[in-house]
């Protein structure tokens, strides 16, 4: 499961990222958890940006996910097409201190 992003920001970890299986779906999307743990939810990235599966998350870090989600959106986008083309991914690392 190749990680996509991965978005610290105080001391949360978020990592963004693609299941092997995904190459086998046509819609576009992410799945989010935080560093430790095995809770992830589903983003999709089209048509529009929303939750497929909130998973464990609560409503203010999904409201935080999908925030970092259209922020990064043409970044998770180019990921996506090359990871459904079999090329290489490379890792978007963000550090926010001051938020």
């Amino acid at each position: 499961m190749p990680k996509v992003l991965v978005y610290i920001v105080k001391r949360i970890m978020w990592i963004f990222l693609f299941w092997n299986t995904d190459v086998n779906e046509n819609r576009a999307h992410v799945h989010v958890g935080k560093k430790g743990s095995q809770i992830l939810c589903k983003i999709w990235l089209e048509p529009i940006i929303e939750v497929a599966d909130k998973g464990e998350f609560s409503d203010a870090q999904i409201k935080e996910i999908l925030l970092v989600t259209e922020q990064y959106y043409q970044q998770l986008m180019a990921q996506w097409k090359a990871f459904k083309q079999g090329k290489p991914i490379r890792i978007i690392k963000v550090t926010k201190e001051n938020d």
